[in-house]
């Protein structure tokens, strides 16, 4: 490189540090770095190699570094990832932070601009797209379409300014995470109708606007039918300057790039088209493109030629662009929620979340979007087209909140087209099914629902080798994936377990004849009516468990004796096991022709769809860690959960308690099993037993059982040396470990119960009658027992056969929730010709005689 050259990139590189008020400095290593006296900036960010090495670099570069004035000024640029700190809202930076740590080293590889162009420029087309939701963080390239709809308001009378800013603000931060975006908006010819429906009404002459005749109307319509490009031409500036300034608050330059169809089949203005789009990227600014509808020929058929896409809407415009650019991800956003197998007005239309293109032919188009050129046809075509090239694409609705967000978050957002083959039902055909199933096993006799459920208990015991070569299989993956505690535990089946289901089912159809059908009340309303209250099956029951595989035929029993559809959703832990006691289900309930009643799902994204289907589930029940129940809980909208989040047992000693007993009761409550949901948690313990020996056995026997203690604030007062303090007394251990606290008397453990509890279960240990009832009576929870375990607090042991789980809510169903539980009922009338009108106007009289049952 000669002298010249080099002083006219010195002077350049002069030039651009005084227009952005920065200083070059050499630190030790030799390397540049520029400090600017307007804002504190890390030091790290603005590191950047020396101009001359970089300078250097440069007589390697491609082609589109050729230019030399333009080489040398990208040369001193710094790499695109340390240029200034954009902002970010507080999502964004949620955002940023997860994004960036899945990106991983090789976003930041560039040392310079020029190397970012290089990095660019190199596409690989090899490169396989991806199969799930979750990879979807992982994209570095996104191409984001905004369709005219998402752009324009829904009364056609100007731009969604809200929604825009909104999808702006997520754009802005994908860029400003380390990512690179590519807008392709459509929204020009819809906001250049309003700006000239209104130029025309004001160029009237004064004699038409006095005129008895309204031509507004006439107008409107020619400007928005016949003006096609002229809207186009008043419409580009106005967005791109909106476009520009919104973006602008965001830190983030932005690019228009206007494309018509003729610059996509000339090799050489595409080459120059890409170049632009590329430098844009390196440079940071957010290359915005649109059709250049003034100049564009009416749309063609969209039909892919040679390989390639023909450009007759921006749909087929952004694949067309993310495929050149080796762009990750395409995200098109219209006013639809995604792909439908019918036109989504048509009755019994259902949302594809998952697309693979070779099943287009099962696809039933509707008509296109008012306010666009393209359509539903249009961006699956141009969908199948850039993934086949390796590049993902998720057709979504824009009009709502957060759509981007939540996509690139691996959320069950829109359709998203993979290459994985889609097999199995979806979850809405499968809660349909399930719900034509409850009608089937309603319809069945007593002693056929009766036979299935004796029918899974036998096959528990003939397949047992078979249940538990999967069980084991189990428990090695949790290992391997170090799953511990509670959650291991749960997961573990034994010969024991498996005798102890089948006796528990044995006992749910004993007693299942009378569950469905039976009269609660009779009345005689007057002479001529009479009314039954009986029961019937709530309809569609979804459970969801973690770990516990011997969950699953329980509840599928507890269904089959309600008459209930049933879809459950195991925990990934208990994979094998859960799938080997499912097939077991339906080869019972097959054998009358109800297999479909009972369905286990997979997947989170199936759970989140089955959360919003409340025309076909009735009732949720989840049953697992808190963790899971009070997720579960918030993100159920519409259908009602029935569980408890937190098992925090109390067992409190009275006074007048007998020592044996308490330590015999105490042990069994924390060490049965510390896992469940009913065991000890805290141990409340009568003032007056410190100084006697009930406490120091009882403390004693729990050390010799591995108990860990800890101890509550007036405990630790009392005593110097005594175990470490509690960090909270509303502490559920789920372990070997509980809370010992003293209270003074009965009164204080009841109001120490109500205000750390979790409604469950309660125990007094007492001698006293008198007590033992006042306790029983004033506590507050689903259940409360008098010198007995905690652990009894249990469907199969309080004699329901088996329990769907346990509720600590006040509606419906309290403590383990047994047939009677998954039961409603409903009213049934009988008359003769009785009418409302009779018994107004006094003809007949109301009697209402309460009936024996």
């Amino acid at each position: 490189m000669n002298c010249t050259a080099l002083r006219m990139a010195n002077k350049r590189l002069f030039d651009f540090l005084s227009r952005n008020r920065t200083s070059l400095m050499l630190n030790s290593g030799g390397h540049a770095y520029m400090r600017s006296s307007s804002r504190v900036v890390e030091e790290e960010e603005l590191m950047m190699p020396m101009y001359y090495r970089t300078l250097t670099r440069l007589q390697t570069t491609n082609k589109l570094l050729a230019n030399s004035s333009k080489a040398r000024f990208l040369a001193t640029r710094p790499p695109k990832n340390i240029l200034q700190r954009r902002w970010c809202s507080n999502t964004g930076r949620r955002f940023a932070a997860t994004s960036h740590s899945m990106r991983g080293a090789a976003m930041n590889q560039p040392s310079s601009l020029s190397q970012a162009l290089l990095q660019i420029n190199s596409t690989d087309r090899s490169k396989s797209s991806f199969l799930t939701r979750e990879e979807l963080a992982n994209a570095k390239r996104v191409v984001i379409k905004l369709g005219s709809a998402v752009v324009t308001r829904e009364d056609g009378q100007g731009l969604a300014l809200g929604r825009l800013a909104a999808i702006i603000e997520q754009v802005s931060e994908i860029q400003n995470s380390g990512a690179e975006c590519i807008l392709v908006t459509s929204g020009a010819v819809a906001f250049g109708k309003q700006k000239l429906s209104q130029e025309l009404l004001m160029s009237m002459s004064m004699r038409e606007t006095l005129s008895s005749v309204d031509r507004t109307s006439e107008l409107k319509s020619i400007a928005h039918n016949e003006l096609k490009r002229p809207n186009a031409a008043v419409g580009q500036s106005g967005l791109m300057a909106l476009y520009e300034a919104m973006f602008r608050n965001y830190g983030i330059l932005v690019g228009q790039v206007l494309v018509t169809k003729q610059d996509f089949s000339n090799e050489n203005t595409k080459e120059q088209l890409f170049n632009t789009i590329r430098e844009l990227m390196a440079l940071n600014i957010i290359p915005v493109i649109n059709t250049n509808d003034a100049v564009s020929p009416p749309p063609q058929d969209g039909d892919l030629n040679d390989g390639s896409l023909n450009i007759t809407d921006n749909d087929s415009l952004a694949c067309n662009i993310a495929v050149d650019v080796n762009a990750d991800l395409a995200i098109l956003m219209s006013d639809v929620e995604g792909i439908y197998d019918r036109p989504p007005k048509e009755e019994g239309a259902q949302l594809l979340h998952y697309f693979n293109p070779k099943t287009i032919n099962s696809i039933k188009f509707g008509q296109k979007s008012n306010y666009g050129t393209g359509g539903m046809e249009s961006k699956v075509k141009s969908a199948g087209f850039a993934l086949v090239n390796g590049c993902n694409v998720v057709i979504c609705n824009g009009m709502k909140y957060n759509t981007i967000r939540n996509i690139m978050a691996g959320h069950n957002v829109g359709t998203m087209f993979t290459p994985l083959e889609m097999e199995g039902k979806s979850v809405e055909i499968i809660a349909k099914n399930a719900r034509t199933g409850s009608r089937k096993l309603c319809s069945l006799a007593p002693e056929e629902r009766a036979d299935i459920i004796r029918y899974l208990a036998n096959s528990l015991i003939q397949h047992e080798s078979d249940i538990m070569n999967a069980n084991q299989q189990d428990m090695y993956n949790a290992r391997a994936l170090g799953v511990t505690g509670p959650m291991y535990d749960r997961l573990a089946l034994s010969k024991g377990k498996l005798e102890s289901l089948c006796s528990g089912l044995m006992q749910i159809a004993d007693t299942s004849y009378n569950n469905v059908g039976k009269v609660v009340r009779k009345s005689k309303i007057s002479d001529t009516l009479e009314v039954v209250q009986k029961t019937v099956p709530i309809g569609v029951l979804m459970v969801i468990f973690e770990s516990r595989p011997d969950a699953l035929p329980q509840v599928a029993s507890l269904a089959i004796a309600s008459a209930n559809g049933l879809l459950m959703k195991g925990g990934k832990e208990a994979n094998n096991s859960n799938n080997i006691l499912m097939r077991l289900v339906k080869e019972a309930l097959g054998r009358y022709g109800c297999a479909d009643a009972i369905s286990l799902v997979s997947g989170r994204d199936e759970v989140a769809d089955l959360l919003k289907l409340d025309q076909y589930i009735d009732l949720i029940i989840p049953r697992g860690s808190n963790e899971m129940v009070r997720s579960i809980k918030e993100r159920s909208k519409s259908i009602p959960v029935l569980g408890h989040a937190d098992g925090i047992c109390h067992v409190y000693l009275d006074k007048d308690c007998d020592t044996e007993k308490a330590v015999k009761i105490v042990v069994d409550a924390k060490t049965d099993y510390p896992a469940a949901c009913n065991a000890m948690e805290t141990l409340l313990v009568h003032e007056s037993l410190i100084e006697n020996e009930t406490f120091y056995q009882v403390c004693q026997a729990l050390k010799r059982a591995k108990v860990q203690i800890y101890s509550g604030p007036r405990l630790a007062e009392t005593l110097t040396f005594g175990p470490p303090k509690a960090e909270k007394l509303s502490m559920e251990y789920g372990d070997l470990a509980c809370t010992i606290e003293i209270v003074s008397d009965m009164d204080a453990a009841i109001d120490h119960i109500h205000k750390y509890g979790s409604s469950h279960t309660e125990v007094i240990v007492t001698e006293d009658e008198e007590s033992a009832e006042k306790f029983l009576s004033r506590v507050d929870s689903a259940c409360v027992f008098h010198n007995a375990s905690s652990r009894f607090a249990d469907g199969y042991r309080l004699g329901l056969g088996a329990e769907v789980g346990i509720s600590t809510g006040r509606i419906h169903a309290r403590g383990p929730v047994g047939v009677e539980g998954l039961l409603t009922t409903k009213w049934v009338l009988s008359g003769t010709d009785d009418t409302a009108a009779e018994y107004s106007q006094g003809k007949k009289t109301f009697t209402h005689i309460q009936l024996p049952v």
